[in-house]
């Protein structure tokens, strides 16, 4: 079953307006950054546009920016914003309560997802798009040299 990438690519649009300092971004250049259509990107723009993590300038010179300092967002606010709210989901139908395995493994499947889902949630919690910025300007000049 294939995963999303909107979360990883929602990382790379926020990056990539942090490292160019409130300096508008058209969305093919993040495209293009990213290796993805410019479509996928101006979607993902707008959910974070929605939840007040970009800003968007229409017209000639267009593009989208920043609406809040790199260091106020976390890799979990990008996450609550693109991804569905739980990363675990139960069976489709409910399994078959006459049997004691599908009487009890949602309930039993529960206790360690819900730990698991904690602790994505309380790491990802600890890093801004700031310090993923930062670690991305780091690697380059460290290339550069």
């Amino acid at each position: 079953m294939p995963t999303s990438t909107r979360f990883a690519v929602a990382v790379h649009i926020l990056a990539a307006l942090a490292v160019n300092d409130g300096r508008v971004v058209r969305s093919e250049q993040l495209a293009s950054s990213a290796s993805t259509n410019p479509t996928v990107v101006r979607r993902i723009l707008s959910m974070l546009a929605e939840a007040g993590l970009t800003s968007s300038q229409l017209g000639y010179g267009g593009g989208a920016t920043l609406a809040k300092p790199a260091d106020q967002i976390t890799l979990l606010d990008v996450f609550q914003v693109v991804e569905e709210p739980n990363i675990f989901e139960m069976h489709r139908t409910p399994p078959d309560k006459n049997c004691f395995v599908g009487r009890n493994i949602q309930e039993v499947l529960t206790r360690s997802t819900a730990k698991a889902q904690q602790a994505l949630e309380t790491e990802l919690s600890k890093t801004t798009i700031a310090k993923v910025a930062q670690e991305i300007q780091i690697l380059a000049q460290m290339q550069n040299r």
